[in-house]
């Protein structure tokens, strides 16, 4: 399938797909928009389609048990004391959290076939995802609550100061992932993205995406990505990381493929039940894929 039949297959199915996402309870995952921190179309359901070939299913481990519930059917956890990481294996990503720090470590897309797949082996996209929180604030962590059906995983954390959010779709492309954190006072993410990926400005649309320069072939797509703030600013960037002060209630969502490029404006800064108001729903221009970006600095 060519490249342009891969993009109107997507466009196609926009609307059911965005059907499903809504009707699943308390996932508002990332989408793309404005780089400028001060939010994006976030808070709401990825607006452009993701249509896989290949349908997406985690597995969870928890402090040694593994959870993959028969297709349908909801998987949940409450009130468990984690004293090990957590592992999420999907058939497109795949990721650990550390419970020690919150972080998320070796976001990974798996290359599994599929007309949307960016690359075509196990590749770390990001090498972390890690909150930086005080002792005070990573004191008595607690999951409180994880979800798990089929291809969406919620995970809540509580601590003594506050509670912290992870959401995931194992998806090749969209809004794919998400961390919010409510601590009652600003906390910085740091993203460090994996060997061979780079953070560049795209030529089209001015935005800073991540990729790995590739262009895409009969085999997979261009790898591209872009962080998704919402109540949150950029402090500092370079060619494999970004730092960002996330206020109270804020999220930094994770965006892959088309979402990530289309040219689409900011959005509210929205930071509880952000739903439709706040959606990009998937008509907007998607240019063409960068060629020869360079990594900033």
């Amino acid at each position: 399938m060519t490249l342009s039949a891969r993009r109107t297959a997507g466009r196609l199915a926009t609307a059911a797909l965005a059907v499903a996402l809504t009707l699943t309870p308390g996932i508002a995952l990332a989408s793309g928009g404005d780089d400028s921190g001060g939010g994006d179309s976030g808070g709401g359901d990825s607006g452009a389609a993701t249509v896989t070939a290949t349908a997406g299913d985690f597995a969870v481990t928890v402090e040694g048990r593994s959870y993959n519930p028969a297709v349908g059917r909801e998987t949940r956890l409450k009130d468990v004391v984690p004293t090990r990481p957590i592992a999420v294996r999907g058939v497109h990503v795949g990721f650990t959290v550390d419970p020690a720090t919150l972080g998320v470590l070796d976001y990974s897309l798996t290359g599994a076939p599929d007309p949307q797949r960016m690359v075509t082996s196990p590749t770390v996209v990001f090498a972390s995802k890690v909150p930086t929180l005080s002792a005070a604030q990573l004191r008595n962590v607690r999951l409180t609550e994880l979800r798990l059906q089929d291809d969406v995983l919620v995970v809540t954390f509580t601590t003594a100061a506050g509670k912290f959010k992870i959401q995931a779709k194992d998806a090749p492309q969209g809004g794919v992932f998400q961390m919010e954190q409510e601590f009652g006072v600003p906390v910085e993410f740091v993203h460090t993205l994996g060997s061979g990926l780079f953070y560049f400005v795209n030529e089209f649309t001015g935005k800073v995406n991540f990729g790995n320069g590739l262009s895409g072939d009969d085999t997979h797509q261009m790898l591209l990505g872009k962080d998704s703030p919402q109540v949150a600013t950029k402090t500092y960037q370079d060619g494999t990381t970004t730092r960002w002060t996330v206020q109270s209630g804020g999220r930094l969502g994770g965006v892959l493929g088309e979402d990530a490029i289309e040219l689409s404006a900011g959005a509210t800064n929205c930071t509880s039940d952000c739903q439709a108001r706040n959606r990009i729903q998937g008509s907007l221009t998607v240019p063409s894929d960068p060629t020869d970006p360079t990594p900033i600095g």
